[in-house]
């Protein structure tokens, strides 16, 4: 039963997620990566977030937020901005492909469930390995937004566990 719950909320994550990264994406000229066509500059202004509809262990907190900033994160390589209200708590969960992060505003934390948190404040850096069950976290009292660099498209799976 619990299981099935899981994957419930998880085809259910993935569905809002999909549905609202393709409205953003309407929403707006699509951005091409530099290595595809021209030079871009994109103000912080500019950026649309939409809700992912992706809740961490308490669900009070609220959900996470993304904008695009090149590519298509719901199909191919992508550059996405992340944004992670204060004391989101991540359940467990992987992404089938590795990502890069660094950390643009807030404390956060990136690292397999159970392990010790290592703070990561603005300017850091971590990557994720694809298939990792790994828990993600914003320790400050700020909201924490990160940029995640990945050469596939974005999923996430809570883990069974």
């Amino acid at each position: 039963m619990k299981t099935t719950k899981l994957k419930l909320l998880a085809v259910i994550g993935l569905y809002s997620l999909s549905m609202a990264a393709t409205a953003a994406m309407e929403d707006k000229k699509e951005i091409k990566a530099a290595s595809g066509g021209s030079s871009v500059n994109l103000p912080v202004m500019q950026l649309k977030y939409f809700d992912t509809g992706i809740y961490g262990s308490n669900e009070s907190v609220g959900t996470l937020k993304a904008a695009a900033s090149y590519g298509d994160l719901q199909h191919s390589m992508h550059g996405t901005f992340v944004k992670m209200p204060a004391g989101f708590v991540s359940k467990g969960h992987i992404h089938t492909g590795e990502f890069y992060a660094v950390v643009i505003a807030g404390v956060g934390v990136n690292g397999l469930a159970g392990s010790s948190d290592v703070p990561l404040p603005v300017g850091s850096y971590w990557s994720q390995k694809g298939g990792e069950s790994h828990v993600t976290k914003c320790i400050s009292s700020n909201e924490c937004i990160f940029f995640i660099s990945q050469n596939s498209k974005f999923d996430y799976i809570f883990d069974k566990k």
